[in-house]
């Protein structure tokens, strides 16, 4: 009867749990965990400043996240160039500018689709594979261990994943890039019969190396978050086969969140300056 009064005086005093006050709480979570990513992405990049991780430690590291992404993405881009090329294809012909699909298929490539599918892919291969095993360290307390003989976990397991991603997914963009210009063309040319001449000479008079380079300058910052992101979620794994596969779950779907996020942002920003320094260019992200 005592613990019974007990209880009913502590809920009196909490009050009822109501969907608002369920809102509320999952609101302050997700704004706290949105902190805790600042701080642990504020403590990769200041041990990038202070000490170089080690080659032996490099390596590895980016020999997964690169050369082993390398087919992936190359089937990938390939991919988006032809269907660029086949969902175009009828409706240029109906308005008799064929010829005019190099112009839009490789524009939409390297300015768009190169970079977020490229990164939308990875952060399914490589950054889920970076939370699920960081997970794995975290749940086996590995963690804890480099901890425990003085090693910082963030220097020693982040920052080389950081750097790969941020090094080498701008390069795998610009992979996409070439074999989605490559597998547009061949559909449209071999396949479709559009005039190979007049199909590179509009691609050659319409794409500019401005818009190349904002895809890799997208491609960075996507880089960024992938890596940040999945190694948050590895080393805040919960314990269990669960725990792991919920941080590889949540790896992927907040850097796909945050892909789609900084290509708004991005893309506005760079509309906006490229408006201020040439307001009379066409040619816009």
């Amino acid at each position: 009867m005592a613990v019974a009064a007990l209880n009913l005086e502590e809920d009196a005093v909490e009050g009822p749990d109501t969907a608002v006050h369920r809102l509320g709480r999952h609101v302050f979570e997700r704004v706290a965990e949105i902190g805790d990513v600042g701080l642990f992405s504020a403590r990769t990049l200041g041990w990038i400043f202070r000490r170089r991780p080690r080659w032996s430690v490099l390596v590895p590291i980016f020999y997964a996240i690169g050369v082993q992404s390398v087919s992936v993405v190359a089937i990938t881009g390939t991919f988006i160039g032809m269907v660029l090329a086949v969902q175009a294809y009828h409706e240029f012909q109906m308005m008799g500018l064929a010829t005019r699909l190099g112009s839009v298929i490789n524009i939409s490539l390297v300015k768009e689709l190169g970079p977020v599918l490229a990164a939308t892919m990875l952060a399914g291969r490589v950054g889920s594979s970076m939370a699920a095993e960081l997970g794995t360290m975290r749940v086996t307390e590995q963690i804890d261990a480099l901890s425990a003989l003085g090693t910082d976990p963030i220097y020693y397991l982040a920052v080389p994943r950081f750097l790969a991603c941020l090094l080498l997914i701008p390069l795998l963009t610009l992979m996409a890039d070439f074999m989605g210009v490559i597998g547009g063309a061949a559909v449209c040319t071999q396949v479709m019969g559009v005039d190979s001449f007049a199909y590179w000479k509009h691609s050659r008079d319409y794409v500019e190396g401005l818009d190349i380079l904002a895809g890799v300058l997208k491609s960075l910052f996507f880089g960024s978050a992938i890596a940040l992101i999945s190694c948050h979620r590895g080393f805040n794994s919960t314990a269990g086969a669960e725990g792991v596969g919920k941080a590889a779950t949540e790896a992927f779907v907040f850097s796909f969140m945050a892909i789609l996020f900084l290509d708004f942002v991005l893309g506005l920003l760079w509309n906006t300056a490229y408006r201020s320094i040439w307001p009379q260019a066409s040619g816009l992200l």
